[in-house]
């Protein structure tokens, strides 16, 4: 797939897999009951040895309260994240699977994340997933026509 993607580090790809696939149909289920962001709603799971082993979801009641700046001065996505607090990395899919991860001291080198909701992983996410040893990144097929807003 040739897509234009907002950030990709190098030597890194996306990878792409149909809904049907059982640890993307359980990333669509983290977003569905852990997501705290009703409007944007990303889900995450963690898969080792064909095993998940942690889900995640984005969000933070933030939104709730008081909006997104963010989308009230119409910033594009993957920008601005210091604008607006329930916007920050600590709040994205990704990094709030990795907490949880991290919390229970499990090591997760060449460790596979299914990410459903969104069509690319931002700067701060790939940092945080190759600092950890995350092999692979997953979306679901099409993700660039399902969510690019």
């Amino acid at each position: 797939m040739n897509l234009e993607l907002p950030y990709l580090p190098d030597g890194r790809e996306i990878l792409y897999v149909s809904i049907e696939d059982s640890f993307m149909a359980e990333a669509k289920r983290a977003s569905e009951e852990l997501s705290k962001d009703s409007g944007h709603p990303i889900g995450a799971v963690l898969v080792m040895d064909n095993e998940i082993v942690a889900r995640g979801a984005n969000g933070s009641d933030h939104h709730l309260l008081h909006g997104c700046e963010r989308r009230k001065q119409n910033i594009p996505t993957g920008e601005g994240y210091e604008l607006c607090p329930g916007c920050s990395p600590v709040n994205h899919a990704e990094q709030s699977l990795l907490a949880t991860i991290e919390q229970e001291g499990k090591d997760v080198s060449g460790a596979d994340v299914y990410l459903y909701g969104h069509w690319w992983c931002c700067e701060s996410c790939w940092g945080r997933m190759i600092e950890v040893g995350i092999r692979d990144v997953y979306l679901v097929e099409g993700a660039d026509k399902l969510f690019r807003k």
